[in-house]
C-alpha cells in the first residue's frame, strides 16, 4: 500500500475498486447495490444512497457511526441497517457487500426456503472451510420495504442458527461480508458460482 495514502483512504478505494469489479460482472446493474466497511471500531463507510457502482468516486462513499447515523451531509443507503447489524453482532466483520446479480434473484426466487450447498469443491473459498465435505446454508428472507422489521428477521435468524455467510432477499439480491473487502469480493464470486451450478443441476440456468 502507498505510505502516502491513509488506512481510511485506502479502504475507500477498495470499495471504489469492488463496485468497478462488481459491475464489470453484470452483479450491481443500474444503481443497484450497497457496500460498506469497517474504518475503525466507530466508524464505517458506506455508499451513498442512489450511485452507480460502476463509476463510484469518493464523493459517493460516506461516513457513518456505529448506530448508523450519517457523519456526512449525504444520505447513506437505504439498507444501512442491514450492515450496521452485522458489524454489531460480528466483531471479525469489516466489509458487507450487497449485490443484485441474475444468478442471486433467481435462486432466491426458486428457493425461498433457503439453500444448501454441499459438496463443491469452491466450498473452501470460503472463510474457514477447508473440505468439500460441508455444508453451507443461505437462508433467503422475504423481501421487505420496511428494514427495520426485515433486519429483525435476519437478526433473529442469526441468534437461533449456526453461523452462515450470506444471506438472499427474495427477488432482491446477495448479502455477504469478509474480514476484509477483498474476502467479502471472494465470498460473492463463490457465491455466485455455487449458485449457477444449483440453477444448471435443476434445469433453471440462465
Amino acid at each position: 500500500m502507498d505510505l502516502s495514502v491513509t488506512p481510511h483512504q485506502h479502504i475507500i478505494s477498495e470499495l471504489i475498486d469492488a463496485g468497478k469489479k462488481l459491475y464489470t460482472r453484470g452483479w450491481v446493474p443500474a444503481t443497484s447495490g450497497n457496500f460498506s466497511a469497517r474504518l475503525d471500531p466507530d466508524n464505517i463507510a458506506i455508499t451513498v444512497s442512489g450511485k452507480d457502482k460502476g463509476t463510484l468516486n469518493t464523493e459517493d462513499i460516506m461516513t457513518i457511526d456505529q448506530n448508523g447515523q450519517p457523519l456526512d451531509d449525504k444520505k447513506p443507503s437505504a439498507e444501512t441497517e442491514l450492515h450496521v447489524a452485522l458489524y454489531a453482532r460480528f466483531p471479525a466483520i469489516n466489509a458487507v457487500l450487497h449485490t443484485h446479480s441474475i444468478n442471486a434473484t433467481l435462486i432466491s426466487q426458486i428457493y425461498d426456503n433457503g439453500i444448501q450447498l454441499r459438496g463443491y469443491e469452491l466450498l473452501k473459498a470460503f472463510h474457514g472451510v477447508s473440505t468439500h465435505e460441508t455444508t453451507i446454508q443461505v437462508p433467503v428472507f422475504e423481501n421487505d420495504q420496511d428494514i427495520a422489521r426485515l433486519c429483525g428477521k435476519v437478526l433473529m435468524y442469526l441468534e437461533n442458527n449456526p453461523p452462515i455467510y450470506g444471506y438472499l432477499i427474495a427477488g432482491h439480491g446477495l448479502y455477504t461480508w469478509g474480514q476484509s473487502v477483498q474476502e467479502a469480493l471472494r465470498h460473492i464470486e463463490a457465491f455466485e458460482f455455487l449458485f449457477e451450478c444449483e440453477l444448471t443441476l435443476n434445469g433453471a440456468n440462465i
